[in-house]
């Protein structure tokens, strides 16, 4: 690629960047041509965001090490104005538009034309939102509200904006992620107008098939490093997903070979509507066996979440289905009679819904089963400490006792905290949502061993995991859920990462 270096219109040397427990960036390079659309792609987890941080200013100079240019200079930005200015905009899936403005407001907002340098030359405004519309030849009417769009327009609106600030960098962050396939098309065609005028892309999506359709090169990152940039015309697919997944199964999992018994769980047909009626989940139909771990894989917006949650009784209105504990329908709407029932969930975001984080542990650790301490209105203090005790050893959590405040425990020692909560309800079936996320490797394995003996003792595990190699490692069958439906079903022995990426990228 050398003989390119001249041409460069963003280019990026060795940057690393490390928070507090974890390098996010480890020694990345990357670099973009003038009229080149760049593809990022890698798992969840991998870098992408942090790299788009970097180079749009949100994590300022100073914060990071190793160097970038844009246009051949040094860049040193110290906020998302500072990149602005240097030609860089960053569309993102939460879109950053006033919804009470129309669509030529939000286009100028900020830098609306002027008469006689103060008053707001409104006619102008419109006069120029057009043009700019057309010459991109976006279908919008100027003075539509931006609140009635749909998201594709939305996103439309946002790229004309950066355009009319004459940015010379669009950084699309997973752009069709909530577009329907005829947005896609608009959108793909718009970017490849723009390549033809001269300005670049970075575009970061999981979608293979729209990375290969309109790329110019990928760059994957794995694990926080980029492994290597490929020219599209010459690479495919398999490799670009042996590139992204590329780890070696290590014997970090501990899965014993468990022996299933009956079924716990049924969940046949079902589907899931979100609150503005958008099906989020199709037809999605298991069986979940006492002593098993059903794996569920899927990319980012693939529905894992939402299962979960609807299944606890938590989110999402049933449109058509059942789900069925031990024969009988489970509650739904209902968290409180769901765990009565048997079922329980530990959330992947542990500060929002796991913990009070500024009570001790034993204010944590009876939360959810404070029934089972009460008598007529009170609760059996000594019964509710001793269990809580029983729980705290055997999770072995790291802290004095119960008297530790949970907020000032290590993430892995919050995350037994969590599971201790559920598990002291009595539950049959124990979903886990992420449940490693964000711990280190100590506490992980401490965890894989928390869930072979909840199997041994013949508790059904569902197991929410973005990372391919603990779903393969920890699960006796594996559900990759692609956009809300099923996109494959894995026996252990089947899975691969490059099986599993495969039915998750469809």
């Amino acid at each position: 690629m050398d003989h390119h270096v001249d041409m460069a219109l963003l280019s990026a040397h060795h940057l690393t960047k490390k928070f507090p427990g974890v390098v996010a960036l480890r020694d990345v390079s990357f670099d973009l041509k003038a009229g080149e659309i760049h593809a990022l792609c890698g798992e969840n987890g991998a870098g992408k965001s942090t790299l788009i941080k970097l180079l749009s200013g949100i994590h300022a100079q100073g914060s990071y090490e190793g160097r970038f240019e844009v246009g051949g200079q040094e860049a040193r930005f110290g906020s998302i104005a500072d990149a602005a200015r240097a030609g860089i905009a960053v569309i993102y899936q939460e879109l950053a538009l006033v919804e009470e403005m129309s669509v030529a407001e939000n286009i100028f907002l900020g830098s609306e034309p002027r008469r006689m340098g103060c008053f707001i030359d409104w006619p102008k405004v419109y006069r120029e939102a057009k043009a700019l519309l057309d010459r991109f030849q976006v279908a919008l009417d100027p003075a539509a509200r931006v609140g009635a769009l749909g998201v594709g327009q939305k996103q439309l609106v946002e790229i004309v904006k950066a355009l009319a600030k004459n940015s010379k960098l669009l950084i699309l962050d997973e752009p069709t992620a909530a577009l329907s396939e005829h947005e896609v098309r608009i959108l793909l065609d718009i970017l490849r107008d723009l390549r033809r005028r001269g300005i670049a892309c970075i575009y970061i999506s999981h979608k293979l098939e729209e990375v290969f359709a309109i790329a110019d090169r990928i760059t994957v990152l794995r694990d926080g490093a980029s492994i290597s940039t490929l020219e599209t015309a010459q690479t495919t697919r398999a490799e670009v997903i042996a590139k992204m997944v590329g780890r070696e199964l290590s014997d970090l999992f501990p899965r014993r070979t468990s022996q299933p018994g009956e079924v716990v769980l049924s969940v046949k047909g079902m589907s899931v509507a979100d609150a503005t009626g958008a099906l989020r989940l199709h037809d999605v139909g298991f069986d979940l066996r006492s002593g098993e771990v059903l794996g569920i894989g899927g990319l980012m917006g693939a529905g894992r979440t939402e299962l979960l949650m609807h299944l606890f009784g938590a989110w999402g209105r049933r449109t058509s289905g059942t789900a069925m504990l031990r024969g009988k329908p489970l509650p739904q709407g209902d968290p409180a009679r769901v765990i009565q029932k048997g079922l329980v969930l530990v959330s992947e975001d542990r500060r929002r819904y796991g913990l009070v984080i500024e009570q001790r542990i034993g204010f944590n650790l009876p939360l959810s089963s404070l029934r089972q301490f009460t008598r007529a209105g009170f609760v059996n203090r000594s019964q509710e400490t001793a269990r809580s005790q029983e729980f705290f050893d055997s999770l072995r959590v790291k802290a004095t006792g119960l008297e530790a405040v949970v907020g000032r425990l290590s993430g892995g020692n919050q995350q037994k905290v969590v599971l201790g909560k559920a598990l002291m309800t009595g539950p049959q079936v124990v979903m886990l949502d992420e449940p490693t996320r964000g711990i280190d490797v100590g506490a992980k394995l401490e965890i894989y061993e928390l869930i072979n003996r909840l199997t041994a003792e013949g508790k059904a595990v569902l197991l929410v995991s973005s990372e391919l190699p603990e779903l393969i490692g920890m699960s006796d069958r594996i559900l990759m859920l692609k956009t809300g439906h099923v996109g494959g079903e894995f026996a252990h022995t089947e899975a691969t990462q490059e099986r599993l990426m495969e039915a998750a990228m469809g």
